[in-house]
């Protein structure tokens, strides 16, 4: 039974990821303005930094209060790549650059594929005992 219950977290889980994909690429098809598509590789590299300081640092059990400045500094990135993904169509409609429904389906689909990447790798992650 729980095979079936991950198989159709996978399963729902990409049909989010390719609801996203799919908005960020009408956002540009329908309005023939593909500056829209720097949303997909903005939310998409919004994970690296989380994930490549998550590994760098040195997680110790016996001190708590120990500051970690790499796992601060990954997720400072993680959340800079986040708000602008949501700020650059927003700069892009106020510029007159793409259209307003375009920024619209261009945040929709830019926060389902951010959500959908997070869910992924929360869905994934390993726990280690010992």
């Amino acid at each position: 039974m729980m095979a079936v219950a991950g198989l159709r977290t996978i399963i729902a889980l990409s049909f989010v990821l390719a609801i996203g994909f799919l908005l960020v690429i009408l956002s540009s098809a329908l309005f023939s303005n593909y500056y829209p598509l720097f949303v997909v590789a903005t939310f998409l590299l919004a994970s690296l930094p989380n994930a490549i300081c998550s590994r760098c640092s040195n997680p110790d059990d016996f001190i708590d209060g120990a500051g970690n400045g790499v796992l601060d500094f990954g997720k400072f990135l993680t959340g800079f790549f986040v708000v602008m993904g949501i700020a650059l169509p927003v700069l892009l409609a106020h510029s007159d650059i793409i259209r307003v429904p375009a920024m619209v389906m261009s945040i929709i689909g830019g926060l389902l594929i951010y959500g959908t990447i997070i869910s992924f790798t929360l869905f994934f992650q390993e726990e280690s005992d010992f």
